[in-house]
C-alpha cells in the first residue's frame, strides 16, 4: 500500500484513509476471508501514520464485523466482509455503447428484428446443420451412457485423439496426456487463468484485443498492460520494452488471424516475441479459436515453443456450434494436471459426452472439411464486397485480412465510433466500437465490422445514418462523410 501523507495533525483524516486502503485492498481481493492483516506497528510504518491511527482504524472495522481481532495473534479479515464482485462496476465509467458486457449482452440478447454487424460468430445458415442434425440422429441411436453421462476427466477420447491429429497439421507436437477438453473455449483462458495468476498480477494483452479477454482478467482481478497491434504481430519494440520493465505474469493473444484486427503473425516477430518471454518468464495463451479460418496457416507460437512456455488453447464455436459447446487447452503434461483438478472443482469435468461426440463425429467426417472449404471460399467474396461498401461511406479497412469474416476499420473524419454505435442501436443494428477492444482507449475511430453480418442492405442504411448524425454531432462539414446510395 502507497504511504499517506497530509499536512493535518488531526488523527481523523489519517484514520479514514487507512480505512480506505484496508476497503480497496478487500474490494480488489488482495485480501480475502481469514486472512490476517498487518501488524499495527509494519502498517503503521507502510502508511507512513501513527500505530494509534492503525489501532482506530482496525478498531473501526471490528466494531463493523468486517475484521475481527484475534487474542495474542492479530487482526484477520472476516468470513462475510467482502462485497459482491460487481465487474461493472470496477472499470472506469466508459458510455454503455463501448463496455464489453454490454456490447456482449446486446448481441448475445438480440432478436429476430436485431442486426448485429458487430458480434463474433456467423449467422446460423452459414453452418453446417445438417451435418449436426445427421451427427445427432447417430448419437441418439447410440449407448444410454452417451446421452446422460458425464464426459471422462480429460474429455472424450475421440475428439482428442482429433484434436491431436489437427495439431500436427500445425507443427504441435501433443501427446495424449497433453490435450484436455473444456466447456469452452473462455472456460479453457478462465482455467489457465485460475491456475496461474492472483490477484494484483500483471498480464499483457495486444491493443486492440478481444473485449472478453478485458472482462475475463477483470474478473481475476489483475492489472492489464497492453502493446500495439501490427500487421505482422504486436510492436516487437513495444512488446520487448514492456516485458522488461512489467515482467508479466501472461501475455494473451490471437496469432492466427487477430481478433479483431484480421492481422497474421510473422515468423520474425514469433521468435522475437518467444525470445522476450523467456527473457522475462512470462507464460503465452495463444487463442486458436480461428485458425481454421486460415487458407494457410500462419506460425503458431505453440509450434515453435513446443508447448513449453505457451499454451495452446481453442474451440469449435467459430466453426461448428456456439449451442453444442466444447473448448480445449494443449500444453505441458504437468499443467494439464492441475488444469483437470480446477475444472472438476469449478464444474465437474469439461463438456458432456453427448457434445464432444458429436463434435468427433462432424469433425472426422468429410462434411467438416467440405464446410470449412466453403466458408473460406464464401468469406473470400464476402469480405472485398463489404469492405467496398463500407469504403463507399468513408470507412477503411486497416488492412485486408487473408482469412475469417473480420474487418477492423476506421471511420470518416470527423465521426467518433462510440457516437455511431449510439445511433445504430436506435435503428437495431448492434455494432461493435474500437475502444471496446482497447485498454489504453486509442481505438476511437475505429470499429470492428463482421462481413458475415454486413450484407443486409439494412445494416449500410443504418450506418450511413449513424455516421451522418455523428458528423452533426461534431461539427464535421456534410460532405465529410462520403455517402453513396448506390449499394
Amino acid at each position: 500500500m502507497k504511504a499517506i501523507t497530509t499536512a493535518s495533525h488531526d488523527r481523523g483524516p489519517r484514520t479514514a484513509a487507512v480505512i480506505a486502503a484496508i476497503r480497496q485492498q478487500l474490494e480488489t481481493r488482495a485480501l480475502g476471508p481469514g486472512q490476517r492483516l498487518p501488524s499495527i506497528r509494519a502498517f503503521a510504518a507502510s502508511m507512513g501514520v501513527a500505530p494509534a491511527t492503525v489501532v482506530e482504524a482496525y478498531d473501526r472495522l471490528a466494531a463493523e464485523g468486517i475484521i475481527r481481532a484475534r487474542r495474542g495473534s492479530g487482526f484477520y479479515v472476516a468470513d462475510l466482509a467482502l462485497p459482491p464482485l460487481a465487474l461493472a462496476e470496477r472499470e472506469p465509467h466508459r458510455p454503455r455503447a463501448v463496455d464489453p458486457f454490454f456490447v456482449s449482452r446486446q448481441s448475445l440478447d438480440a432478436g429476430t428484428a436485431t442486426l448485429t454487424p458487430g458480434c463474433g460468430w456467423l449467422p446460423a445458415d452459414w453452418m453446417p446443420q445438417e451435418a449436426l442434425r445427421r451427427a445427432v440422429r447417430a448419437l441418439a441411436r447410440s449407448e444410454d451412457g452417451v446421452l446422460t453421462d458425464y464426459g471422462a476427466s480429460r474429455g472424450s477420447p475421440a475428439l482428442r485423439r482429433v484434436l491431436q491429429a489437427r495439431l500436427a497439421g500445425l507443427g504441435i507436437e501433443a501427446f495424449s496426456e497433453q490435450v484436455l477438453l473444456t466447456a469452452s473455449g473462455t472456460q479453457a483462458i478462465d482455467l489457465i487463468c485460475r491456475m496461474l495468476l492472483r490477484p494484483g498480477d500483471t498480464v499483457l494483452v495486444d491493443d486492440p484485443c478481444y473485449f472478453n479477454f478485458l472482462a475475463l482478467l477483470r474478473a481475476h482481478q489483475v492489472r492489464i498492460v497492453s502493446v500495439p497491434m501490427t500487421p505482422s504481430g504486436p510492436d516487437i519494440a513495444q512488446f520487448e520494452a514492456v516485458l522488461s520493465a512489467e515482467r508479466p505474469r501472461l501475455y494473451i493473444t490471437n496469432s492466427g488471424l487477430h481478433n479483431p484486427t484480421g492481422a497474421s503473425l510473422s515468423l520474425q516477430t514469433a521468435h522475437r516475441l518467444l525470445n522476450a518471454a523467456a527473457a522475462s518468464d512470462t507464460i503465452i495463451i495463444e487463442d486458436d479459436i480461428y485458425g481454421d479460418f486460415e487458407p494457410e496457416p500462419s506460425p503458431r507460437l505453440a509450434a515453435l515453443d513446443g508447448l513449453q512456455r505457451v499454451i495452446l488453447v481453442g474451440s469449435f464455436s467459430k466453426t461448428l456450434s456456439a449451442s453444442v459447446r466444447c473448448g480445449y487447452i494443449a500444453g505441458r503434461a504437468d499443467w494439464i494436471e492441475p488444469l483437470i483438478d480446477l475444472q472438476i472443482a469449478t464444474g465437474f469435468g469439461g463438456p458432456g459426452q453427448f457434445a464432444a461426440e458429436a463434435l468427433a463425429q462432424v469433425v472426422t467426417s468429410g462434411a467438416y472439411r467440405k464446410h470449412i472449404e466453403e466458408l473460406r471460399a464464401r468469406l473470400s467474396r464476402a469480405r472485398p464486397r463489404v469492405a467496398a461498401r463500407l469504403q463507399r461511406l468513408g470507412i477503411t479497412p486497416w488492412l485486408m485480412p487473408r482469412g475469417g469474416y473480420h474487418l477492423w476499420c476506421r471511420l470518416p473524419d470527423g465521426c467518433a465510433a462510440v457516437d455511431v454505435a449510439q445511433a445504430a442501436l436506435a435503428d437495431n443494428v448492434v455494432l461493435a466500437p474500437g475502444d471496446v477492444f482497447s485498454t489504453a482507449q486509442t481505438a476511437g475511430m475505429m470499429m470492428r465490422f463482421n462481413v458475415a453480418h454486413c450484407e443486409d442492405v439494412r445494416v449500410i442504411a443504418a450506418l450511413e445514418r449513424a455516421l451522418q448524425q455523428s458528423a452533426a454531432r461534431h461539427g464535421a462539414p456534410s460532405d465529410s462523410v462520403a455517402i453513396s446510395r448506390t449499394q
